[in-house]
C-alpha cells in the first residue's frame, strides 16, 4: 500500500490504517468478552460478519478514496455504535460503557481520515 502513497505522508497514512485496523479487532475482542460474559456465544462466521455488517466495502482505488470509503464507514460505525449506546440505555450499563468507549475511538478515527483527506490535494 506504501507504494500507493507518495513519502512521509503516505508512510503515515499506512500507519494510520494499521493502528485503526488493531483496534478495530480490538474491539471486536472486547465485544465478543461481553457477549460471553451474557451468557451467548460470538459469531465470528466470515459469511455472517458480512451479511450483518452496516457498511458495504468498497475497495478503494486510490489513497483518496480509500480514504474516503474508510471515512464513509467509520461513520457508519459511529451512527451504529451511538444507536447501540441509546437503545441499552440504563438496562444494561456496563455494555452500555463499552458502547461509548468503542464510539469515541470510531470519532477519533473519523477524525483522523478526515485531517489526511483534507491534505491530499484536488
Amino acid at each position: 500500500m506504501v507504494s500507493a502513497m507518495a513519502g512521509i505522508t503516505g508512510f503515515a497514512i499506512a500507519d494510520e490504517f494499521l493502528e485503526h485496523a488493531n483496534q478495530e479487532q480490538a474491539h471486536a475482542d472486547r465485544i465478543a468478552e461481553r457477549i460471553v460474559q451474557l451468557g451467548g456465544e460470538p459469531d465470528f462466521d466470515p459469511k455472517g460478519l458480512s451479511d450483518r455488517s452496516h457498511a458495504e466495502y468498497v475497495a478503494g482505488t486510490d489513497i483518496k478514496s480509500m480514504l474516503h470509503e474508510d471515512l464513509v464507514a467509520e461513520r457508519i460505525a459511529i451512527q451504529t455504535y451511538a444507536e447501540m449506546a441509546r437503545y441499552i440505555g440504563d438496562s444494561d450499563p456496563t455494555t452500555r460503557r463499552i458502547m461509548e468507549e468503542i464510539l469515541a475511538v470510531e470519532e477519533e478515527h473519523a477524525d483522523d481520515l478526515a485531517d489526511f483527506l483534507n491534505r491530499i490535494p484536488r
